[in-house]
């Protein structure tokens, strides 16, 4: 066994969006597990847009990462070394290990995996992302056949499974996504009705002309995980008693962009008037929903029913670069990296 393991800390609060020198690269001695304690060697690791707030020191549903402190995130790995009941050398595991090579976590926080399908889909279409799209759409969007549904940033994990999920109730499903080949993956490989590529419109008005031009019945539900251009379009073509599930705005993560007019009274005035339900939800509040998420869904990952997509970068120095490309729209589907 290795005498040592690296950590990306978070080296100082990054001002907008993360650039490198808000990270560095540490090498420090292995920790070894105590009473209840699990040694995990890591394999792959994921990506999520809310690890962007997570790195400013501001009050929210979960605690910031200290100055020094290891990046948070969810990883899978094998058991190097356990002294918790329940798990053996070499199991299959994952847990919120953070940006690291190795994590020595209480047994409590660890889930053994099977072997059945490949361990990154623990991160991504079978984990925590498609877990939010399922509860988001069942819950708070109450999807019914026959409606309109559109989803922002819809190639990510969370808006591929919305759309799968949304078409396979029988809605009309309409695609927000960033670029003429992100458009094509989201009618060919996730089945969308159709795409529209908000970087060809430069302004709100315009794009909400496209997606007029693809709702002609209005929009029943909006998925809404962007924020900016995209959220100002669609709240004019809500329908009376619409839905919105709010689960991000990663548009906004890194500042609020724009001409600096406020349209805030304009766009509560719609929620007002169209009566919308519009549902904020942290996923972490809704982790006892996780035994039949997998019930329903894993099946039909495992026959190819619900598709998914992994953007894979290598290696734990390529976490800091992966993590800002991710932010600005760089990935292809859920972003994993394997060490």
């Amino acid at each position: 066994m290795s005498a040592t393991f690296q950590r990306i800390a978070l080296a100082r609060r990054p001002q907008g969006h993360p650039i490198p020198e808000d990270f560095n690269l540490r090498t420090e001695p292995m920790p070894e597990p105590g009473d209840g304690e699990v040694l995990v060697e890591v394999t792959h690791l994921s990506l999520d847009p809310y690890m962007r707030g997570r790195m400013d020191d501001v009050k929210s549903y979960a605690p910031s990462v200290e100055i020094g402190g290891t990046m948070t995130g969810q990883g899978v790995g094998r058991v190097l070394a356990s002294r918790a009941d329940g798990f053996s050398e070499g199991d299959l595991v994952t847990g919120m290990t953070g940006w690291a090579s190795h994590a020595c976590l209480p047994g409590t926080e660890l889930r053994t995996l099977s072997d059945d399908l490949p361990p990154s889909t623990a991160l991504g279409v079978l984990g925590m992302p498609g877990l939010t799209g399922w509860v988001g759409l069942n819950r708070f969007g109450m999807p019914k056949a026959g409606e309109t549904l559109v989803v922002a940033a819809a190639t990510g994990p969370v808006g591929s499974m919305v759309g799968q999920l949304a078409k396979a109730a029988g809605l009309r499903t309409v695609a927000i996504a960033g670029g003429p080949e992100k458009c094509a993956l989201a009618r060919d490989t996730f089945g969308f009705d159709a795409a529209i590529d908000h970087r060809a419109h430069d302004s709100a008005s315009d794009l909400r002309k496209a997606i007029a031009a693809e709702a002609l019945d209005g929009v029943d539900i909006y998925w809404e995980n962007v924020g900016g251009k995209v959220l100002e379009a669609v709240l004019p073509l809500m329908n009376t008693h619409g839905r919105i599930p709010v689960c991000g705005m990663i548009s906004w993560y890194g500042g609020v962009d724009g001409d600096g007019t406020d349209r805030l009274p304009q766009m509560w005035r719609a929620v007002l008037v169209k009566r919308l339900r519009v549902s904020g939800f942290i996923i972490f509040d809704h982790w006892d929903d996780y035994p039949a998420f997998l019930k329903e869904v894993g099946p039909k990952v495992a026959k190819g029913e619900i598709s998914y997509l992994e953007d894979v970068a290598e290696g734990l120095e390529n976490m800091v670069p992966a993590f800002i490309s991710m932010l600005k729209g760089g990935n292809m589907g859920k972003q994993i990296v394997k060490l």
